[in-house]
């Protein structure tokens, strides 16, 4: 008789087979689709999840519908390790980002960010691989509003909410003082301050901008931070989840051990 654990160590299985799919499709469609470097940055990635998923799927369908207690096993061992990759890196998400904040501005819309507030570990992997980064997101074209805007007066420009990458990358830092002329067109003035090096990093030439500035790399950072936080607590709900999963696997394999050892029993 099938046990209640087998069958449904098999129906989650099969949700998780089905979820596969559409992934490895998406990975696919993603390499196909690609103008950029920084898209084809996706497809591989995204391609290996669905595969992997796929597999553990299948293995953990077969050992449990087919009493295969090897392969149960093996299913198990890999979820066990899935589930502590998962909780360390979920620890490690939310002490990398505890650092880091825009600074509020008065009578702005907008934060100022500074690449100092943020972990020395993210500040570390953005600038090593900067170079990559800076032409994807000029690839994105997060200044593109801000270049259509050409006439803005001043005060309005103040009073946008800009995202921490339009703010860090498509104007010159506030404490530069620099003379507003657009909101990518900004002229030193007599009271200008050079004493923040973003100050000479800005260019009012729409392929240079900011993107060289520290304040660039604060922008991108406080978005990795905002992210991640989402994706470990993403992380928290799924580990809730495969430990679920894990502890009806066991079950599983525990039947699937008394159903042998019944059978060399009394064969």
């Amino acid at each position: 008789m099938v046990r209640c654990s087998n069958s449904l160590v098999g129906i989650l299985n099969i949700i998780t087979l089905l979820l596969s799919i559409p992934i490895i499709g998406g990975g696919i469609w993603l390499s196909r689709q690609a103008n950029t470097e920084c898209e084809r940055f996706l497809d591989r990635p995204v391609i290996a999840l669905g595969v992997f998923i796929l597999v553990v799927s299948i293995a953990g369908l077969v050992g449990s519908c087919c009493r295969v207690s090897w392969l149960l096993w093996l299913y198990l061992l890999v979820m066990f390790l899935l589930i502590l990759l998962l909780l360390c890196f979920t620890i490690f998400a939310f002490v990398v980002t505890n650092k880091g904040a825009g600074e509020a501005l008065s009578g702005r819309g907008y934060k100022e960010y500074r690449l100092g507030d943020y972990s020395n570990w993210l500040q570390k992997r953005v600038n090593n691989n900067w170079n990559k980064i800076r032409s994807c997101l000029m690839d994105s074209k997060i200044c593109q509003r801000l270049l259509e805007a050409g006439s803005t007066p001043v005060a309005d420009f103040y009073r946008q909410h800009l995202s921490a990458l339009q703010s860090g990358c498509c104007k010159p830092s506030n404490d530069c003082n620099f003379h507003y002329v657009s909101p990518t067109n900004w002229t030193q003035a007599q009271d200008s301050s050079l004493s923040n090096p973003d100050c000479l990093a800005w260019s009012n030439d729409p392929n240079v901008l900011c993107y060289n500035c520290q304040s660039c790399k604060a922008g991108l950072l406080d978005n990795i931070k905002s992210d991640w936080k989402r994706v470990a607590v993403i992380n928290i709900v799924f580990l809730v989840f495969l430990i679920i999963v894990y502890s009806v696997g066991c079950c599983a394999f525990r039947n699937n051990r008394e159903e042998y050892s019944w059978k060399r029993r009394y064969p």
